[in-house]
């Protein structure tokens, strides 16, 4: 079976809960060259802020996905290409691998199946927002990574795996360490990447790299490297 991921090596993440810098649309983050948008983040998410940009970026031709970080703020939006539901397998609390999900499923009785997909999340960064909400055990070597990389395919079935860093640079060999683990799921890695040699250093081990501070932080030209790099590998 083929995914629409399968074919991408870049995604921009737009957190709605970030301001863009001076003079940056979200149509010139459209038009950066990534293979997708994502928009979500982790605090300060609200229906409001999610259905602006998403409205804002429908306009473009790109595939357009949310991801939502909880089950108040998923949005029926035909513009939508589908859902990228992250489940944290590292998770202190079961909230955040069973139960926010066991809730949308609850409270919404005509889920879009066809246009969602689950995310393995493995958080490693214990100082970033998504650690502290989801109380993420991030003391982990490269084969316990690689260990829970392998669960999440063999066992769950999950079509991506996404090494999460989010607010640093990785460890190349824990990426490594999953990239090696995994067979056909799509390996994802996002955190710190903000140039074209950061980029480049993640996109030898991941299938797809996720950018996304960077945007809200530089601006196109720096988003537009991160997609030149993805594309070298």
């Amino acid at each position: 079976m083929t995914t629409p991921w399968d074919d991408w090596n870049h995604v921009l993440k737009i957190d709605p809960d970030k301001e863009l810098p001076e003079g940056v649309t979200y149509g010139d983050l459209c038009a950066t060259g990534t293979d997708a948008i994502e928009v979500g983040g982790t605090m300060g998410i609200t229906e409001e802020n999610m259905s602006a940009v998403i409205e804002a970026c429908a306009e473009h031709d790109v595939p357009l996905y949310q991801e939502p970080s909880n089950p108040q703020v998923v949005l029926e939006d035909d513009a939508l290409d589908g859902y990228l539901i992250p489940t944290v397998f590292n998770a202190g609390s079961p909230f955040w691998i069973t139960e926010a999900h066991k809730e949308w499923v609850r409270l919404d009785d005509d889920l879009d199946w066809e246009r969602t997909t689950t995310e393995a999340y493995i958080v490693m960064n214990p100082e970033a927002d998504v650690a502290t909400l989801t109380e993420a055990n991030c003391d982990l070597e490269a084969d316990d990574v690689a260990a829970y990389a392998t669960v999440a395919e063999r066992m769950f079935g999950q079509e991506i795996v996404y090494v999460e860093y989010s607010g640093m640079l990785g460890n190349e060999g824990v990426v490594d360490a999953a990239a090696n683990a995994v067979d056909d799921a799509t390996l994802f890695y996002g955190g710190g990447i903000h140039d074209y040699d950061s980029a480049y250093s993640m996109a030898q081990y991941a299938d797809v790299i996720v950018v996304g501070d960077l945007a809200h932080d530089e601006g196109i030209e720096a988003v537009q490297e991160t997609v030149e790099a993805a594309n070298d590998v």
